[in-house]
């Protein structure tokens, strides 16, 4: 057998060694987000279990604005009042959709848990084994009573399955995301920014309802709420939306 040259030995052993190195620096920006985003999670009463570590690192790392995919939309209408911008009319088209339904006591916990469960299918826990990348926004759909007073405790968490994937969505492993294909529909949308809650969600509701012309034309107890910053984040970027009826 051919003797192994101390040179290719020491670049064998280097290499090893930085991989090594490598591997401990991966476990340890996978404990510290983990550890973030556990302390979040205690803030909504939500419990990250540890099996949370490695999507949440994924998500992390691809979460830089170029590489994500905003869903597309056609702008109807802008409704402007002295350089301030109060809503958008879109129409977005008929696309596929994973979505999950979620029914905890508060709205913070379903909407945790909910991007949790689809943060697991995101990050290869679907039948293609592949990362499928991120979407914004992740939308919540919420429901009120018919007086737009109070709203119910179940709201469904969905995530926008990206251009590529939409003939053909992968299958999720959790049997509690069903892949679901929306039809066109017409929005009216408003930002806001902040935390979303029961309270915040009806304000917002109700600030929209009085800014629209006809109020009426849309659904009048089914609601979206889209977040383009991901649930640990403090000052969210969020909008409210208005569905019109079909």
């Amino acid at each position: 057998l051919a003797e192994e040259s101390p040179d290719s030995a020491y670049h064998s052993h280097g290499s090893s060694l930085e991989e090594e190195a490598a591997e401990r620096m991966d476990d340890e920006e996978q404990e510290r987000l983990l550890s973030y985003w556990q302390s979040v999670g205690r803030g909504h009463q939500v419990d990250v279990p540890r099996d949370m570590a490695e999507p949440i690192q994924q998500l992390t790392r691809n979460n830089n604005p170029q590489e994500r995919q905003t869903i597309p939309f056609t702008l109807i209408q802008r409704k402007e009042k002295l350089g301030d911008l109060l809503y958008e009319k879109r129409q977005y088209g008929k696309a596929k959709w994973a979505c999950i339904k979620m029914n905890e006591k508060q709205y913070e916990q379903s909407i945790c848990l909910g991007f949790m469960k689809l943060m697991r299918y995101i990050c290869e826990q679907n039948s293609s084994g592949l990362y499928l990348g991120i979407t914004v926004p992740i939308v919540t759909i919420v429901h009120t009573n018919e007086a737009q007073s109070a709203m119910t405790q179940a709201v469904t968490v969905a995530y926008y399955l990206p251009e590529v994937l939409q003939d053909e969505p992968p299958h999720p492993f959790d049997s509690d995301i069903i892949i679901e294909e929306w039809p066109a529909t017409i929005v009216y949308s408003r930002s806001f920014r902040g935390i979303t809650n029961e309270d915040s969600i009806m304000r917002e509701i109700n600030l929209l309802a009085a800014i629209l012309e006809s109020p009426e034309l849309c659904l009048r107890d089914t609601f979206i709420i889209a977040g383009y910053t991901n649930p640990a984040a403090a000052n969210r970027h969020n909008e409210i939306w208005f569905l019109q009826r079909p």
